[in-house]
């Protein structure tokens, strides 16, 4: 290798250094939406949604760099087959974070609404216990792709199917809520809203350690785990078919 060949080398090595530092800058301000959304929840401080709404549009923004940083590493250095997924892993995974950045907000919105309202028994805790949950499955699938750790990525995976049960419990309460005494629905209604968007993060991370997976093996996981989502088959309000604008 020549002294140009070196050069050009060592300069595409600080490109992908430079966007897996910044989808780890953003992963830790998504990290932080999740628990600014649940904490503002539980403990009614209006205040803090505001700022978790606020705080979306610097995730946005991240999104937008790391696209065009990744658009110009591919247009520029033309990269190898492994190099190449590296960038591509990474504007994969920040559809993902923007996308939960986005259901954070949404959560902080609802937020707003419900401090309005008398809180329906311990429901609000039990989405913070959810929340915190997917969060810690956020930190395991970032330190999953800076260690290329395949097998820690499908730990996080097969971990979402906790998610969906405590989404399935809550979802049941909130049902017996509501036939209990019909002025808790619209509480209901829009705690209901939270929990699928929490969950809804689940899936997120679970595309992100597919991501690492296919990183680190060159391949996606050959099976898709099947959703513990039941729900659809119980009476009740359907936010998985209405779009909760971000």
């Amino acid at each position: 290798m020549n002294d140009t060949e070196r050069h050009i080398a060592s300069a595409f090595d600080r490109d992908l250094e430079g966007i897996q530092a910044q989808i780890m800058k953003m992963g830790g301000l998504v990290e932080q939406a999740i628990m600014g959304a649940a904490v503002s929840l539980e403990t009614r401080d209006d205040e803090l949604a505001t700022k978790v709404r606020e705080n979306d549009r610097a995730i946005d923004k991240m999104e937008e760099l790391l696209n065009e940083e990744a658009a110009r590493v591919i247009a520029l250095r033309a990269p190898t087959a492994s190099d190449l997924r590296i960038v591509l892993s990474v504007m994969r995974m920040s559809a993902n974070l923007e996308r939960i950045g986005d259901l954070s907000k949404n959560m902080a919105k609802r937020t707003t609404v419900l401090v309005q309202m008398q809180p329906i028994g311990s429901t609000a805790s039990s989405l913070r216990r959810m929340a915190r949950e997917v969060e810690l499955m956020l930190k395991d699938a970032l330190d999953a792709y800076i260690q290329r750790d395949a097998a820690l990525a499908q730990d996080v995976i097969e971990r979402d199917a906790d998610v969906d049960q405590m989404y399935n419990t809550l979802f049941r309460e909130f049902l017996t809520f509501m036939l209990e005494d019909p002025r808790n629905i619209t509480a209901c209604m829009h705690l209901h809203f939270i929990a699928k968007n929490i969950e809804r993060m689940g899936d997120h991370v679970t595309s992100i350690c597919e991501q690492v997976v296919f990183l680190t093996t060159g391949q996606l996981p050959e099976e898709t785990r099947a959703k513990l989502d039941n729900t659809s088959t119980d009476m009740g309000p359907r936010p998985d078919l209405v779009k909760d604008e971000g």
